[in-house]
């Protein structure tokens, strides 16, 4: 505000300057006039017109002076309003950029969570099948080791020592155990 005050009291300060200028050139001229006019003609007062048109002049001044003021004030009060306008939307909008992020982080724990929850459930899932897989192995084994079986149970056991002999197994035990030397050869 003190640039605008200055610049102020430099333009009516330059008018002032241009207003004495003016008045003197007049004076000078007035002065001409009169040594080039005949003696005989009537003289002529300028000084009243002079200082009407300087009361003009400084009336002219005054308003602008005082319609200058009121717009400064008021710009002042409407930079004032703006300011507080301002600052408001600058609440509101870090109020809901506050109000965006505590979303958006619910939204990433929420995920988050149900990431974690699906992935136990897949890492559950997967052992579920894993053990599925080797119990379906295990019975497929038994079944496989009932078939061989199937093949010597109804031999006795000098039939079953001589299938033992040919093969270089041991032909000791009870029949049980002899089947069960003749099922493990034959898995191998």
């Amino acid at each position: 505000m003190t640039s605008t005050t200055e610049r102020y009291r430099a333009a009516a300060s330059q008018s002032a300057d241009t207003v004495e200028k003016i008045a003197d050139f007049w004076t000078q001229g007035s002065q001409r006039l009169n040594d080039y006019l005949p003696s005989g003609l009537p003289q002529v007062d300028l000084v009243p017109v002079v200082e009407r048109y300087f009361e003009l002049v400084q009336r002219t001044v005054d308003i602008s002076r005082d319609l200058t003021l009121k717009w400064v004030e008021a710009a002042g009060t409407l930079t004032g309003v703006v300011r507080e306008q301002a600052e408001s939307v600058g609440g509101l909008v870090r109020e809901q950029a506050e109000s965006a992020r505590g979303f958006v982080h619910e939204q990433a724990d929420r995920a988050e969570q149900a990431a974690r929850e699906q992935a136990d459930r897949a890492e559950q899932a997967e052992k579920d099948q894993a053990r599925e897989a080797r119990r379906i192995e295990r019975e497929q084994a038994k079944r496989a080791h009932d078939k061989a079986r199937e093949r010597y149970e109804g031999m006795n056991k000098a039939e079953l020592s001589d299938l033992l002999e040919k093969r270089d197994l041991p032909k000791t035990g009870t029949v049980d155990e002899l089947v069960e030397r003749l099922v493990e050869a034959d898995s191998k």
